[in-house]
């Protein structure tokens, strides 16, 4: 991509809050800083954010603060101030990463900035739908609300196959492109001195193998396979400890169903410092994530990233890829076979260590690598745009988006019109304030003279 690209970059969460797409955000943005773009991030208001650290320019727009009931913001995506600030930076591009308020501010505004819109479908939105309303009416609006807006993007990226099939699966019917996430950590090991400075105070035997665990406490991450497996090994007597690193919203339950493991099994809550993470993740022996939930699956890169193999559902998003007993193990969904896979493992330490290397060579892939991927693919989008090449026809919903847009535009000009005015009556006031103070001093000397 041409150097010098500015990108704005949506999203629906952003630090403070964090969640895995609010860490894809701030990579993106930084590495299109690093590669010598500019990178704009556009998300809600949060109470007490502090976007001075970054190396770009955040915009927030209003919301209303619902963190206690879902745990985000809900954001009012309508604001002429946000989109005043994006027509002075001359957007080339926007990049929605959630369909939700990100997604219908982008609709309304892409017309005005004249910039295609690309979307990256990274959730599977039907699960977290179905866990968070009731009804099946409604779960059925929210999504086909949901797909319309991915829908009406000028293209879609999918973070995996898995990920393009579910997206299928409620629904879109449009053409995606595959397009990875990056890993945050770099491709190395840390040392003994900040592992054991990490792990401190947990009970880890050296020669006993070490199982890992890092994500949300969520039972649909496949937590409990990973417990009904781990009661199995203890019924046959191996050693063995398993560490879970992370909260949610099933943690209460997760760690009373976990009780009858007692010392073999250890939950470290919320671990924010990366440099931690990297440590935790270089002193276990395997990685556990029987997840079907997620689409793409960092953190198993991630543990690549430290020559960690993990152990995966075949069929999964996060064994796309991957290939079982060379760079990772796979197994069927249900507790016997992870138990199966276990007990084979507790014997050949040295296998899970190899496994682990080979995961490290073959699956590990930067954000600058990601990113760059990316550019290359934004350059393309933003010449079919260009050339015509992308239909502006657009959906009777994006016609009552693009007159909100057109009315946002409308405050902009009427204020930035009104702004100016302002700045001429003050000018013309005070030039007709000096002119008559300089026609009293001259009367008033002339009267000194006549005295």
């Amino acid at each position: 991509m041409e150097n010098g690209r500015t990108v704005c970059l949506l999203n629906d969460s952003f630090p403070p809050i964090i969640d895995g797409v609010a860490n894809v955000v701030v990579n993106y943005a930084e590495e299109l800083q690093n590669a010598g773009d500019r990178a704009v991030v556009v998300t809600p208001e949060v109470p007490g954010a502090d976007d001075t650290a970054f190396s770009f320019p955040v915009l927030r727009y209003p919301s209303v603060d619902t963190r206690k009931l879902i745990g985000y913001v809900t954001g009012y995506p309508f604001s002429p101030e946000t989109l005043k600030r994006l027509k002075s930076t001359q957007v080339d591009i926007l990049h929605s990463h959630c369909p939700m308020a990100s997604a219908v501010l982008a609709r309304s505004i892409r017309e005005i900035v004249d910039a295609p819109l690309v979307f990256t479908y990274h959730t599977k939105y039907d699960i977290d739908i179905s866990n968070a309303v009731r009804g099946k009416l409604l779960q059925e609006s929210l999504l086909y609300l949901l797909v319309q807006n991915i829908a009406a993007s000028d293209e879609v990226w999918v973070v995996s196959r898995g990920a393009g099939e579910n997206l299928r699966s409620i629904g879109y019917e449009g053409d995606y492109v595959v397009m990875e996430n990056g890993v945050g950590l770099p491709h190395a090991r840390v040392s003994d001195e900040e592992v054991r400075a990490a792990t401190e105070g947990y009970d880890l035997p050296e020669d006993v193998p070490v199982f890992l665990f890092v994500g949300r406490l969520m039972w649909y991450k496949g937590i409990r396979i990973i417990l009904d497996a781990l009661m199995r090994l203890r019924e046959q007597g191996r050693e063995f400890r398993m560490v879970f690193i992370g909260g949610g919203g099933d943690e209460k339950e997760i760690r009373a169903y976990a009780k009858p493991l007692g010392k073999y099994c250890a939950f470290t809550g919320p671990i924010h410092d990366r440099a931690e993470v990297r440590a935790w993740y270089c002193r276990a022996d395997l990685f556990l994530f029987p997840s079907t939930f997620d689409t793409n699956g960092l953190v198993v890169r991630e543990a690549a990233a430290c020559d960690l193999a993990s152990v995966l559902i075949r069929g999964s998003c996060a064994a796309e890829g991957v290939t079982d007993g060379q760079n990772a193990f796979l197994i069927e969904e249900n507790a016997e076979a992870l138990a199966a896979c276990l007990t084979r493992l507790c014997e050949d330490r040295a296998r899970m260590r190899e496994t682990g290397e080979r995961a490290g060579a073959e699956l590990y892939l930067s954000w600058a690598d990601a990113v760059h991927q990316a550019r290359e693919r934004y350059e393309v989008v933003i010449d079919r745009y260009r050339s015509g090449a992308i239909s502006k026809e657009r959906k009777l919903a994006d016609d009552w988006l693009r007159t909100q847009g057109d009315l946002m535009d409308t405050f902009v000009r009427m204020s930035t019109l009104g702004n100016t005015l302002e700045k001429r009556f003050r000018r013309g006031r005070e030039k007709d304030g000096s002119e008559k103070k300089k026609a009293r001093t001259g009367l008033k000397k002339k009267r000194e003279r006549n005295l």
